[in-house]
Order: structure tokens, then C-alpha cells, then sequence
């Protein structure tokens, strides 16, 4: 009886001892992209914070940091091969809030609190699109049978993209090309829903995701003299190159919606309907997706 009693306990305490939580080391390669989303997570919240206290070149300087951060971040995982279903969900919860939240907020601050309820509409507008945008944009990753073309578009404007572009009558302002008056409000609230319905529309603008995976020797070093010239005019003179670059942007849309309609031309694998990015399974139709893998 008592052999039995001590092999009973001896197999609890085993049992018990395969039960604790071990502690596994996770590698560096992992954590340091992590880390730098949080860094640009606390950059667009800190956006926040100098708004409300009405300094408005570090709110926006924040901004652009967040920005920066965000392109470095999804880059040096996949150069460090730490990509992770965790990075992945982080980084897109902290794009929604320096890309969706920070912009609709400083813009209220800023002025549409003068159109009242247009101009809280508006910033929810253009919050919500962030979301939306980032939620379809995670969504297309997922498909395998996107053509290798499609990675040289996004479709509609990325978050980013669409943080700085619409931040631009605060640009105008301070380069002296908009008067700070209250009845500019309503019009500042239909150009941030603007910018918002290009966020969510299907339109394909130029990703830029390949940019720099291969250089020519003959390009490294004017290349980085260019990538100096760019740093040093944006530091000396913001606001010029922010409200530049938004239009260079905007104005790229009609070149990349032509480029998109080429590459389509030539691919004639894709269907008449198909517009290259694969995405229609998104909402279209995913409860016949449903039912075909239920069946």
C-alpha cells in the first residue's frame, strides 16, 4: 500500500513538474523590429500630446517620425528574418493610432473643431479609413496567387501616406498660404474625407517596396548623397518638403494608375474583372468562400 501511495505521488510531482511554464529565450533578431514599432507607436502619441499644447512643428515632426519608423521597421525584420504573426498585429495596431487617431486628432485641434459636428465627422472619417485600409491591406497578404507585378502597388493610399498628405492645410498655414480662419473649417473637413475616401478606394498607387532591394555600384554613392540632400532640406525646411512631397504624391496617382493598367494588359493570366491585386475574396465574397470550404 505504501509503494503504491509513493509511486502515486511520485508521478503527481512529475506531472506537476511538466506542467511549470518554461522560460525560453527568444531571439534578438525578433525583438529589435518589435521595438522599433513601439518606438513609432510612442512617437505618434507623443504627436498627440504636443498638439494639445498647441506646438505644432514637433507635433508634426512626430508624425514624421512615426513615418519613418514604420518604414524601417517591416524592412529590418525581413532583413534580420524576425518576421512574426505578433510583429505583424502590433505593427498594424500602432499604424491605426499614428496614422488613423494622431492625424484626426491634430486636425480637430487644429481647426475642425471650428465646423463642429462636420469637423468631428470628418476626423472620424478619416480615422475609421485608416482602419479599414490597414484591415484590407492585411487581408491581401494573406492570398498566394497575387501576380509578383502586384507588390510594386498598393490600392488605394497607404496610412502613412495619407497621415502626411492630409496634415497639409496645416503646412499651408505656416508657409503663410492659409490664413488660419474659422471659415476655412468645413472646407478643411471635406478635404480630410477626401483624403479619407482615398485610403479606402481601390485605386493603385506606387508601393515603393522594392525600392533599394538592388542598386547598381555605379548609383550607391550619388544615392546617398541624394538620400543626404533629402534629410538635410527636410530638417532645415519642413514644412516645404512636407507640403512638396503631398503634392509630388497626389500628383503620382493618375503615372500609377496607368502603370497598374499596363501591367494588366500585358498579364494575360488575370480575368477581364480582375484588377491585379487579388483582394475581392476580402468582402466581396466571403461567405461563398465560406460555404465552398464548409462543403
Amino acid at each position: 500500500m505504501t509503494d503504491s501511495l509513493d509511486e502515486h505521488d511520485a508521478d503527481t510531482v512529475g506531472k506537476s513538474e511538466r506542467r511549470q511554464p518554461r522560460f525560453r529565450r527568444v531571439p534578438l533578431r525578433l525583438i529589435l523590429p518589435n521595438m522599433v514599432t513601439l518606438m513609432a507607436l510612442c512617437s505618434g502619441l507623443t504627436a498627440i500630446r504636443m498638439a494639445f499644447e498647441g506646438r505644432w512643428e514637433f507635433a508634426i515632426g512626430a508624425v514624421l517620425v512615426a513615418a519613418v519608423l514604420d518604414a524601417l521597421d517591416g524592412r529590418l525584420a525581413r532583413m534580420l528574418k524576425g518576421t512574426s504573426r505578433f510583429g505583424a498585429e502590433l505593427d498594424s495596431l500602432a499604424d491605426f493610432v499614428n496614422f488613423g487617431v494622431t492625424p484626426a486628432l491634430m486636425l480637430y485641434v487644429w481647426i475642425l473643431n471650428e465646423a463642429g459636428s462636420l469637423g468631428w465627422i470628418a476626423a472620424l472619417v478619416f480615422a475609421i479609413s485608416a482602419a479599414l485600409r490597414l484591415a484590407r491591406f492585411n487581408v491581401a497578404l494573406d492570398d498566394p496567387h497575387k501576380p509578383a507585378w502586384a507588390a510594386n502597388f498598393f490600392t488605394g493610399v497607404p496610412a502613412p501616406a495619407g497621415a502626411l498628405i492630409v496634415l497639409m492645410p496645416i503646412y499651408w498655414e505656416f508657409l503663410g498660404l492659409l490664413p488660419h480662419w474659422p471659415e476655412f473649417a468645413p472646407g478643411v473637413a471635406l478635404y480630410a474625407i477626401g483624403v479619407a475616401f482615398l485610403m479606402i478606394s481601390r485605386l493603385p498607387t506606387f508601393s515603393g517596396k522594392r525600392v533599394g532591394t538592388r542598386v547598381r555600384r555605379d548609383y550607391v554613392l550619388p544615392l546617398f548623397v541624394v538620400a543626404v540632400l533629402i534629410v538635410a532640406l527636410t530638417v532645415s525646411y519642413p514644412f516645404q518638403m512636407l507640403a512638396l512631397g503631398s503634392a509630388l504624391y497626389l500628383l503620382s496617382i493618375p503615372f500609377s494608375w496607368r502603370s497598374h493598367r499596363a501591367y494588366l494588359k500585358s498579364d494575360q493570366t488575370l480575368a477581364a474583372d480582375d484588377d491585379g491585386d487579388c483582394e475581392d475574396t476580402d468582402l466581396d465574397h466571403l461567405g461563398d468562400r465560406d460555404k465552398h470550404d464548409a462543403g
